[in-house]
C-alpha cells in the first residue's frame, strides 16, 4: 500500500459524476489526513442526481457539491502545482492535467473509471451503471492506499 498522500485533486470530464465520487469516497475512506478537491476539464453541468443517489446508499453526501473547472480552481486561489497527486478519470481529462502540470513534478496517475452516464434505460438499469462506477472507485482507492484509516 502507498502511503496517503498530502493532497489530490481528481478530475473527469464535467466534475458531475466520477469525479465529485471520487473525493466524496476518499474523504469517507481516509477522513480529512488528505485534503481531496475535485474538478472538470469544464464545468457545464451541475453534479449528477444519479451519482448522488448511489452515494447516498454508502452514506457518502454529494448533493452541496458545486462542479468547477481547472481554471476555476485556479481562480479561487487553488494552485495545482500545491497538489501531490492528480487522479485523471478519464481521458480527457487525463490530457488537460498533462498540459496544465507540464512545468510542475507533479504525478498524475489515470484511473479509467467507467462514465456511466447514457447507460441504461430504466431508472434501475442507470442506477446499476453508476454503482458499477462507484464500485469501482471504492476498489481504486482501497487498492491504492488500503481499506481505510
Amino acid at each position: 500500500m502507498a502511503d496517503l498522500p498530502q493532497s489530490v485533486l481528481f478530475c473527469c470530464d464535467h466534475n458531475a459524476v466520477r469525479s465529485p465520487m471520487a473525493e466524496g469516497i476518499m474523504k469517507q475512506l481516509y477522513g480529512f489526513d488528505t485534503y481531496v478537491q475535485s474538478v472538470g476539464v469544464v464545468n457545464d453541468l451541475e453534479i449528477d442526481g444519479f451519482a448522488i443517489a448511489v452515494c447516498a446508499e454508502i452514506g457518502i453526501e454529494l448533493s452541496r457539491h458545486r462542479a468547477r473547472s481547472f481554471e476555476e480552481l485556479e481562480q479561487m486561489g487553488e494552485a495545482l502545482s500545491g497538489f501531490d497527486l492528480i487522479v485523471a478519470l478519464s481521458p480527457a481529462s487525463q490530457r488537460a492535467a498533462l498540459e496544465l502540470t507540464r512545468f510542475y513534478h507533479l504525478t498524475v496517475e489515470y484511473w479509467p473509471i467507467m462514465d456511466p452516464t447514457g447507460i441504461g434505460e430504466t431508472r434501475e438499469q442507470k442506477l446499476n451503471a453508476y454503482r458499477q462506477t462507484r464500485d469501482q472507485l471504492v476498489a481504486r482507492l482501497r487498492g491504492k492506499w488500503g481499506a481505510s484509516q
